[in-house]
């Protein structure tokens, strides 16, 4: 399953990804991890998440977060829920132009039993439809 949070820069979208983290924590049976590309709210997780900044692994680009994504994915087998903040900025391309990643999001949770939460920074007007049904 994937969800997505959005909303303009500022929002207070990490703050809300950080929260459902925490909060799956108390049902999770298996691994949480969040990734992001910045320290930012690292000390705001419970120690149960994986906390993962792709900056300290040189991740740029779209074709480099799917990848990144699947081998965090693969390093272990009761992994539950992921959570991606700021996919955009990571990818660095507008979400207009990562149909590619989000159908590869879609296939990574359905062949794990993933929940996948990605942060997105737009609003809801400028998500395109592959985007959109997932709100």
């Amino acid at each position: 399953m994937i969800k997505v949070i959005y909303g303009a820069k500022g929002t207070g979208k990490t703050k809300l990804m950080i929260e459902a983290a925490n909060a799956a924590v108390k049902e999770a049976k298996g691994h949480l991890i969040f990734i992001t590309d910045t320290k930012r709210g690292m000390y705001d997780l419970e120690r149960e998440v994986r906390f993962i900044d792709v900056s300290e692994y040189n991740v740029a680009g779209e074709v480099a977060l799917c990848g990144f994504i699947k081998g965090v994915i693969a390093g272990n087998h009761d992994n539950e829920y992921v959570y991606i903040d700021g996919v955009v900025r990571i990818a660095g391309k507008p979400v207009s132009e990562m149909a590619e990643f989000f159908y590869m999001l879609e296939k990574v949770a359905e062949k794990n039993g993933l929940t996948i939460t990605v942060s997105v920074s737009a609003t809801k007007e400028e998500l395109p439809d592959f985007v959109a049904k997932y709100l």
